[in-house]
């Protein structure tokens, strides 16, 4: 009898312990495993058990059993012999600690949208194909800043939107040269070239156009591809079509800027080249055809900032209202290049600091009307785009020491450090190209420099931006737990 009512009463402690460690659900939701406790446990030393790390389960469902378990433990300890969680009480803080970063972390990503759907193997492949999108843009860019430095861009005077089939023999080759020789830069600048001279420039001009009818079909087709394999969220959809429309018009902007080039000078003084408007134009829709895929890019594959902590959080935030401003001028600083190249203004005042024998040069304001000045006049515009580059320098080096006195993540800190490096390198490659008159070599690296310092403007600014309402709510809970 007195077996029999022992037995009865173990029955009735061991259901009240199970009832402790099952959280009340909906009935509709699948009930949660029971935590794993032995002598094996990895988060114990020693021959104790002790409870593991919950698995991470459904979304809303995963971060609450996870801390009902964790709580339920707590009065599961009262019941079960001495012996098996003694050597486990020593680690409740560290497991408790596992236990809140795995709510937080399930919380987040609960809480995050993305622009990528089916999981990490997709979200994988959409970033590197936009990286590798954004890096042909990139070779894009420099292509036509050489084709600009050897006076390549005009020596096609027709145009084809869907390309056309280079000169295949010696009569097709006279004929486009025939073309060429009818244009105002032949008569004033290459007249009595040769043949095989006008070939080169030929082929630069048709790799350009080339290489950028390319990148449409590099974005085309995968885009379809993760369109159909349901990848692409409605919101990357959209930001990839428009992407890919200004793509499109890009192409049709080079040729209106090529047009220019090719009608008469109003003086004949002046030497034929395309309108610096034009070119600006032209220059600007590229770069932000690239930061638009680069940013992209980063959000595809870095949803949510780097954060660590709540202090970090908060002063990434103060930083962002620097780093704004400055990325400002990094842009405009890249774009007044494209006026400098327009005006062919890298070849006048081949001297720095000064601009001759003066500082400022006694035309700067010589044009009517007064703005006209800042877009067409030599002088001015090279005088504008030295200003505004020692203003990135400075900008740059300024963020640099207010990062060493702001509390922030230490990877963000990093790429402070190199951004201000490369903007230091940026100032050097531009007043060598000037002091040894804009040779094809160094006229490249800077504008490959420019491209590269709004690159890491974009990157620091994207790793600025402010963290999902679920990574904040889940800083926030950690924080109070601890």
């Amino acid at each position: 009898m007195g077996s029999r009512v022992a037995a009865a009463l173990l029955r009735r402690g061991r259901d009240q312990a199970s009832a402790l460690l099952m959280p009340r659900l909906p009935r509709t939701a699948p009930a949660p495993a029971l935590p794993r406790v032995g002598p094996t446990s990895s988060s114990c030393s020693g021959g104790g058990g002790c409870l593991l790390p919950p698995r991470p389960g459904p979304a809303g469902v995963g971060a609450f059993s996870s801390a009902s378990r964790f709580s339920s433990f707590q009065a599961f300890r009262s019941l079960a012999p001495k012996a098996l969680f003694g050597q486990c009480t020593r680690n409740m803080s560290t497991t408790a600690a596992a236990i809140n970063s795995t709510v937080a972390n399930g919380a987040a990503n609960s809480g995050l949208k993305l622009l990528v759907t089916k999981g990490p193997q997709a979200q994988k492949a959409v970033g590197i194909w936009l990286f590798g999108c954004a890096a042909w843009v990139f070779s894009l860019v420099i292509l036509g800043g050489i084709t600009r430095l050897t006076r390549s861009g005009l020596s096609m005077t027709d145009w084809k939107f869907t390309g056309e089939i280079p000169p295949m023999s010696d009569d097709a080759w006279q004929l486009e040269f025939e073309k060429y020789k009818q244009s105002p830069e032949y008569k004033r600048v290459n007249k009595g070239m040769s043949l095989e001279d006008f070939k080169f420039i030929y082929w630069m001009e048709y790799a350009h156009r080339m290489w950028g009818r390319a990148l449409g079909f590099l974005f085309a087709g995968p885009f379809a591809y993760f369109i159909a394999k349901g990848y692409v969220t409605r919101q990357l959809g959209l930001r990839l079509s428009a992407l890919f429309a200004l793509g499109g018009a890009q192409g049709l902007i080079g040729w209106w800027m090529v047009k220019s080039g090719l009608e008469e000078p109003t003086s004949e003084y002046v030497q034929p080249r395309v309108s610096p408007y034009r070119l600006a134009t032209h220059l600007t829709s590229a770069f932000a055809i690239y930061c638009g895929i680069l940013w992209t890019a980063f959000s595809v594959v870095m949803p949510d900032p780097p954060t660590g902590s709540m202090n970090w959080v908060n002063g990434a935030a103060k930083f962002r209202k620097l780093a704004i401003p400055v990325s400002a001028v990094v842009g405009i600083t890249a774009i007044s290049g494209a006026f400098v190249a327009g005006n062919d203004a890298g070849h006048a005042y081949n001297s720095f600091p000064k601009m001759g024998d003066t500082w400022i040069p006694e035309d700067v304001f010589s044009m009517e009307p007064f703005i006209r000045n800042f877009f067409e006049n030599t002088s001015t515009v090279q005088l504008n785009h030295r200003i505004l580059a020692t203003t990135t320098l400075l900008s740059v080096g300024g963020l640099w020491l207010a990062a060493r006195k702001i509390d922030m993540h230490p990877a963000v800190k990093s790429l402070i450090g190199s951004t201000f490096g490369m903007a230091a390198l940026q100032v050097t490659l531009g007043i060598s190209t000037l002091l040894v008159y804009v040779p094809t070599s160094l006229g490249s690296a800077h504008q490959a420099g420019a491209l590269t310092l709004l690159s890491l403007m974009i990157l620091l600014t994207h790793t600025l931006r402010r963290p999902s309402p679920a990574l904040l709510k889940s800083l926030a809970t950690a924080v109070k737990s601890t």
